[in-house]
């Protein structure tokens, strides 16, 4: 589980990077998009993690924070690029 944790957690970072070189605003919101949902796999993660007893409850509520707080940034501004894209 911790090495699943590292790679959807670590791939949000990778995804978020490889958005600021997007070929297209639909690439960059597929790119931010992609991350979300690895975001959604870390919180996943986390949960089993902390379900099983791995984590703390300070450990667990100090990542778990952090990763929805990032959540929260990713849909902002995917909403804000769709919004200039003249999506729903």
């Amino acid at each position: 589980m911790s090495k699943q944790i590292y790679r959807s957690g670590t791939s949000i970072g990778a995804n978020i990077a490889e958005s600021r070189y997007a070929q297209s605003p639909a690439d960059f919101v597929s790119k931010l998009s992609i991350a979300l949902k690895e975001s959604g796999e870390t919180e996943y993660w986390l949960n089993s993690l902390h379900g099983g007893g791995f984590l703390t409850e300070e450990e667990f509520s100090s990542i778990y924070n952090d990763n929805v707080e990032i959540g929260k940034m990713l849909t902002s501004s995917i909403k804000t690029m769709k919004m200039k894209m003249g999506l729903p």
